[in-house]
């Protein structure tokens, strides 16, 4: 795939508004055709090259987490970054792309290191304190649950932010850092139903994300969760599942 270097003006102007107009606004240079864009929320960065101003288009990450979440057919093709995906024309450039930053301001070390920012100076001598702290946290973790979920509850289409909870799979007490804590592959947004249930071990899910139900559950609450979708699981949310099946799972009565 012949990549135009240097970048025309058209290209460049082009490359340019993916990039602002997606969250990436630090312009960090052009390389080999390659124009390179930073941002100051999201982790890693992006380049973004073209065929030629009628395409097509092409895009390379260098962060490991984004690549893995967008699990996405990769372009055979050399380049920056750790890998490259071509698309046919802009439209397809910009249909991928508010994922992209979602993923680079959600995945760790973001909310981690938010967290730690927010509570640098708070006291925690006391219980009271304590919790405060944990309340700063919890309330991050749902904000980054939000976006990394895309506002919606994957299980019933819920986008109502009233109604939707932020559901540690590990719990906060049991998670053995605050890095385990904030991550956004220990959590799920579910509708405030399913997290009753989840939170109560009455559901939890298999590594295809499909919902299996406690014997503890009574036929009426059962048809109450309604579901229209399996969970999108990726293998570190399946590891944490795995946890919340053998810990919290009432399986047996």
């Amino acid at each position: 795939m012949q990549i135009e270097t240097p970048q025309s003006f058209v290209v460049s102007q082009e490359c340019q508004k993916v990039a602002w107009q997606n969250g990436y606004r630090r312009a960090l240079g052009e390389t080999d055709g390659w124009a390179r864009y930073g941002s100051t929320t999201a982790k890693g960065t992006v380049w973004l090259a073209a065929g030629g101003h009628d395409g097509p288009w092409f895009l390379a990450l260098d962060h490991l987490g984004i690549v893995e979440d967008l699990n996405l057919p990769e372009a055979d093709m050399p380049g920056p970054g750790l890998v490259r995906y071509a698309y046919p024309n802009l439209t397809t450039l910009y249909a991928v792309m508010p994922r992209v930053y979602q993923l680079g301001v959600t995945l760790p070390d973001g909310p981690l290191e938010e967290f730690r920012e927010a509570v640098e100076n708070l006291p925690k001598s006391t219980e009271a304190e304590r919790l405060v702290i944990q309340r700063v946290g919890q309330d991050i973790f749902r904000d980054r649950l939000m976006t990394y979920w895309q506002g919606r509850c994957p299980l019933t289409g819920i986008t109502d932010p009233a109604l939707l909870r932020a559901s540690h799979i590990i719990a906060w007490k049991d998670c053995a850092s605050d890095a385990e804590r904030l991550d956004v592959h220990n959590g799920l947004l579910l509708s405030a139903l399913w997290d009753a249930a989840f939170d109560r071990g009455l559901v939890t899910f298999d590594d295809d994300g499909q919902p299996q139900f406690s014997v503890k559950l009574s036929d009426a609450a059962r048809l109450e969760l309604r579901w229209y979708a399996p969970l999108s699981l990726n293998d570190k949310l399946r590891s944490r599942l795995k946890w919340h099946r053998t810990s919290l799972f009432d399986r047996d009565h």
